[in-house]
């Protein structure tokens, strides 16, 4: 503000003098003064439209911060990753009937969504989610099916009833829409089972893709 009232000063100034340069005392005020008050009226311009050029540059930095502070902080952090057992080895099942997969060892559960208690993820916020889990049987007793859930409804499943062989291992995964509360797990079919050890062969993972509104 005080830069443009300085250049609009400096206008008039030089205006005045172009016009009627005797009114300066002792005719000190000449054409040549004129010209050199018009130059410094051009610097000022010039200096003006720089710190225009500054001042949008800072304000869309500012918005490309407040962007940035957005994506690394707004953006709810949800995933997590589990395995069965906690430790040793054996069969898991089979049970009477359906039953939730407790993948018991955590390796990670930002947001605490996954339950290990349960086996049930359970939606805090509304989105898009990325759901994947493994299945693996042993030699003796290749009779296995699982299958993941959501709210009790069937979404994919891996499955390995071959006597003629064993050790056999499948996965299969989805990208999920949740709502607030919405639950998802891993099932075990009744009357079978899977097998793991430490080698870790049972997982269950998820995280989110992204939030939305509609």
């Amino acid at each position: 503000m005080q830069t443009a009232v300085l250049l609009l000063l400096l206008g008039c100034a030089a205006s005045e003098l172009l016009v009627n340069p005797n009114k300066a005392d002792n005719h000190w005020v000449d054409g040549s003064v004129a010209m050199a008050v018009g130059a410094l009226t051009e610097k000022v311009a010039n200096l003006v439209d720089k710190m225009t050029q500054v001042e949008a540059r800072l304000d869309n930095a500012e918005r490309e911060l407040t962007q940035l502070k957005s994506i690394t902080r707004g953006t709810p952090k949800v995933a997590f990753s589990a395995t069965l057992l906690e430790s040793g080895s054996g069969n898991t099942g089979p049970f009477n009937i359906d039953t939730p997969l407790k993948y018991k060892k955590v390796f990670s559960n930002f947001g605490n969504n996954y339950n290990p208690a349960t086996g049930i993820f359970t939606a805090t916020i509304k989105g898009v989610f990325y759901f994947r889990f493994s299945m693996f049987n042993n030699l003796s007793s290749p009779n296995s099916v699982v299958s993941l859930k959501k709210n009790g409804e069937r979404v994919v499943s891996v499955w390995d009833t071959d006597k003629s062989d064993g050790n056999d291992m499948g996965s299969n995964a989805a990208v999920l829409p949740l709502e607030t509360g919405d639950t998802v797990y891993v099932e075990l079919l009744a009357n079978r089972l899977v097998y793991d050890d430490g080698m870790n062969y049972n997982t269950f993972a998820g995280f989110l893709l992204f939030t939305h509104e509609s």
